[in-house]
């Protein structure tokens, strides 16, 4: 499993103490792709958030390429919160290693530590706010 303070450098744990994210942690998954695998389908059902802690993944919306992550980032944020299909596809450019949130887990934190939850879905919000902004300003633009 990854380590805490790796864990800390990602926004959704922001506020999050160390000794929260140890007592939370083994309610998080991890998993690896290989280089061309789609962890996501556009349309397919997800029900997590994706932590990339090494690799780079492309993300596309009708076979369009929109965007690429590297470690550091995440994918998955809007299934997690509103349980649709996958607003996009995610492609591993090459080898991935990634933690994951499911929504049973998330609300397994949500009993197990309500202050770190509450943290983590603020956290979650501020993300999500973020990138509908930057969309705003990118189909706003003249």
């Amino acid at each position: 499993m990854v380590d805490t303070s790796q864990l800390q450098k990602y926004s959704l744990f922001g506020g999050v103490l160390p000794e929260q994210i140890e007592k939370i942690k083994a309610l998080f998954g991890y998993e690896q792709f290989n280089a061309g695998d789609t962890p996501m389908k556009e349309g397919a059902p997800n029900d997590k958030i994706y932590f990339i802690i090494s690799g780079r993944v492309q993300v596309s919306k009708k076979g369009v390429p929109i965007a690429e992550l590297k470690e550091g980032e995440t994918f998955g944020e809007m299934e997690l919160i509103d349980v649709m299909p996958s607003i996009a596809t995610i492609t591993a450019l090459e080898p991935l290693e990634v933690v994951t949130i499911s929504n049973r887990a998330l609300y397994e934190i949500s009993k197990l530590d309500p202050k770190a939850f509450s943290m983590m879905v603020m956290n979650l919000a501020r993300d999500v706010s973020r990138r509908l902004r930057r969309m705003d300003e990118l189909a706003c633009k003249e």
